[in-house]
């Protein structure tokens, strides 16, 4: 007898679902996107324990017959597929009939639908061994999808569920996704009874952003348009002044639909070239709409990558448009594609000196000026040969040169607010004052984060910041944390934060706490998997750097005395955290070979 055997229906789809059902967003993505498929106006969406307990998707759309409502839980169902060349031209969310039979094998789905010529709807459930049972009910036009215990019958897949903040952020990403590609559809979501999101239709693109994530989001946006026989660009792209370290906010859609691409980041992240520090990412809404049987959407089981025929000409495309619209707005050089009665300069060739003749400047200067010769002198040799030459500038002028100020016995020098000189045995020290100072705050960290706590300055007017839904939720989820390390920090409505205190050495302005709190996103977004010991040290690293480039400038010889007293009285002097150096001797050998 041979090895090989078919495997049940029912085990097939749980197989399949570890594809498409990842986690509660997947379900969420895929009832939403079947509903504006089915020409909704209106999609509500229910979670209960970010989607452990429940996920309901209710549309008001066309609704399915009684047939149709039974058979779009087989594998492979579907109404968007009929020949092979019908891959070739998808302008539809799904089309593959895997979600509703993946789903089911994992949950306990129920499903109410009813076409608006029928008088009554259908109730199809489905158990846990994949019998469905049906009956007939009263409800609305539309479909109403309710998906109970997800993985219930896959306890190792339940098991690795993140918590419940996390999974529901992932669940709002999702949402987001969809809501912006349809602001023609009204979208509501609501989490354990509390509504989240609830999005009328927009009259425009923008208006549905500002709705998302704020007006801070929409306001910083620049226009994007372009049109060629390829694709046509739309879309908004950020400032370049409003590039944050956090990734997010960075969309990519092709005719209607969500994707994913490395490569078209970097074209993107090309025309930002010289105009956004290393290490921050704009933020950008791109649609692209191209002929459909050019691009390929079936390359991944969830549909969130594509293949471009031509996305090598697709990357030029869009990184001349997108520096085409940071130059005309005044970021950068412009890309002009309109050339049509522009003027015309001449070719100058290599001959054109002698027919045009060139003039040199006249060199006016006065020998007899003595630019030193009007300071004034009132030392005791005035009027005598000075020892080496008469343009030897005296010590009380050296002042002149710097603005840093120096103790009395000036032993200390603050050069430029950046480095620490002071003279030692062998020459000159010099301390890198960020680095010193991220070192310092890396130890206190460390302390504060092994339950020794940390001291924090209340701010004397709280600072809202609008950071978006799913950001909100992590301040919520690490409050803990931040409370240990001397934050204040709220969770103020769906999508703001209230800064009433930050620790000692920060700043309590307003545009300072701003950028603090961008930042504090991008340290909490990080994945924090790893062993409790490498989690704290990382943690730490990355609050002491975030520390460092918030701290106010020195402002004294006191302060830098202060500072290098506390900095040799750490575990280690000499490198930050991440290994870079904080102290240089510059010896006295080496200052004479100067000389």
């Amino acid at each position: 007898m041979g090895k090989l055997k078919v495997l049940p229906a029912q085990i097939a789809n749980m197989i399949a679902a570890g594809e498409v059902v990842q986690r509660p967003a997947s379900v969420v993505k895929e009832l939403m996107e079947n509903a504006v498929d089915a020409g909704a106006t209106q999609v509500t969406v229910v979670v209960t324990d970010a989607g452990r307990t429940l996920i309901q998707v209710i549309d008001d759309g066309c609704g399915m017959s009684p047939v149709d409502a039974v058979l779009c839980f087989e594998r492979h169902a579907t109404s968007k597929i009929a020949t092979a060349e019908d891959l070739e031209g998808i302008l539809t969310y799904g089309f593959r009939g895997e979600a509703l039979a993946s789903i089911a094998a994992v949950a306990e789905v129920t499903l109410r639908t009813r076409r608006a010529a029928d008088e009554t709807a259908t109730e199809v459930r489905t158990g846990p061994l994949g019998e469905v049972r049906t009956a007939t009910v009263a409800a609305p036009v539309g479909s109403n999808f309710a998906v109970r215990n997800l993985f219930f019958n896959t306890p190792a897949r339940r098991k690795f569920l993140k918590s419940d903040n996390v999974e529901f952020k992932h669940i709002l990403e999702e949402f987001t996704r969809v809501a912006i590609t349809r602001p023609d559809v009204g979208f509501s979501i609501s989490h354990n009874g509390r509504e989240v999101y609830v999005l009328k239709k927009a009259k425009s693109l923008k208006f549905r952003i500002l709705d998302l994530l704020g007006g801070t989001v929409a306001g910083d946006v620049l226009d994007l348009s372009a049109e060629t026989s390829v694709v046509r660009v739309s879309g908004f792209v950020g400032r370049p002044d409003t590039a944050r370290k956090t990734l997010g906010n960075q969309y990519f859609f092709v005719n209607g639909r969500y994707f994913r691409s490395n490569y078209l980041h970097k074209a993107v992240m090309k025309a930002y070239e010289e105009m956004i520090p290393d290490g921050v990412t704009p933020a950008y809404f791109i649609f692209l709409e191209a002929d459909p049987h050019t691009v390929d959407v079936n390359i991944h089981p969830t549909k969130s990558e594509v293949k471009f025929e031509n996305d090598a000409v697709i990357f030029q495309i869009l990184y001349a448009c997108v520096k085409e619209t940071l130059g005309r707005n005044s970021f950068g050089a412009a890309i002009d594609f309109n050339t049509e009665g522009a003027v015309t300069l001449p070719q100058l060739g290599k001959s054109f000196e002698q027919y045009k003749g060139m003039v040199m400047p006249a060199i006016e200067a006065d020998p007899a000026f003595d630019p030193f010769g009007s300071l004034p002198d009132a030392s005791p040799n005035a009027g005598k040969p000075a020892p080496y030459s008469s343009h030897v500038d005296k010590s009380e002028d050296y002042g002149r040169l710097f603005e840093e100020k120096t103790l009395p016995n000036g032993r200390i020098l603050i050069l430029q607010g950046r480095y620490i000189l002071t003279p030692v045995a062998s020459g000159v020290m010099i301390v890198h004052i960020s680095r010193a100072r991220e070192r310092i705050l890396y130890e206190q960290t460390l302390r504060t984060l092994s339950r020794q706590g940390h001291v924090t300055q209340t701010a004397l007017f709280p600072v809202q910041v609008q950071v978006g839904a799913p950001q909100r939720l992590l301040f919520e989820e690490n409050a803990g944390l931040l409370g240990a390390l001397g934050f204040d920090i709220a969770p103020f409505g769906n999508d703001t934060v209230v800064v009433n205190g930050v620790p000692e050495g920060y700043s309590c302005e307003s545009g300072k706490v701003e950028r603090l709190v961008g930042d504090l996103v991008y340290i909490l977004s990080e994945d924090r998997d790893a062993l409790p010991e490498m989690m704290q040290q990382r943690l730490a690293e990355k609050f002491a750097a975030l520390g460092a480039s918030h701290a106010d400038p020195l402002t004294s010889p006191t302060e830098a005395q202060r500072l290098i007293d506390t900095l040799f009285a750490s575990g280690n002097a000499e490198l930050t955290p991440g290994g870079r150096r904080i102290v240089s001797i510059v010896a006295l050998g080496d200052i004479d070979k100067r000389f």
